[in-house]
């Protein structure tokens, strides 16, 4: 029988596990996709679905709530601003694991966890558009000099 194994320890201490989770939630809330081992990534599909069940609810306690978790103001502002409006008449289930095959160096089984109906442009929230804009902009400069 399974008493007693409420979840998997993944060889780290209690206050490691913490933070590792709060950075994984962090970084699927800003990227909505993110690719891990896929031991983690079973253990943050539960815990991200009750980030946004929590976040439907938009009431001050459940704000506070969520940023003692989270501890960040951005994933907090866009958990209630922006995908608890997105699945706002889905019941759960906001998250999937899909496996991503294996990591070359330790063959450690990956995956990719990914929120349902996610916005393709998260992904590109840290990419700088201004170094295409720099180019351009000397290429038109040495243009217009000769």
């Amino acid at each position: 029988m399974r008493h007693g194994f409420g979840y998997r320890k993944l060889n780290k201490t209690g206050e490691h596990r913490k933070a590792l989770f709060k950075n994984m939630l962090n970084s699927l809330i800003k990227y909505e996709q993110i690719i891990t081992t896929l031991p983690k990534a079973k253990e943050l599909k539960p815990q991200i679905d009750k980030v946004i069940t929590i976040g439907k609810k938009n009431i001050l306690s459940n704000k506070k709530r969520l940023f003692s978790k989270l501890q960040n103001k951005n994933s907090v502002t866009k958990v209630f601003e922006e995908l608890s409006k997105r699945y706002s008449t889905r019941k759960g289930g906001y998250s999937r694991v899909l496996k991503a095959g294996f990591r070359t160096g330790d063959d450690a089984p990956m995956a990719v966890i990914e929120l349902v109906d996610r916005n393709l442009e998260a992904k590109k929230v840290d990419k700088p558009k201004k170094v295409e804009t720099k180019e351009n902009e000397k290429k038109v400069q040495k243009v217009a000099s000769k």
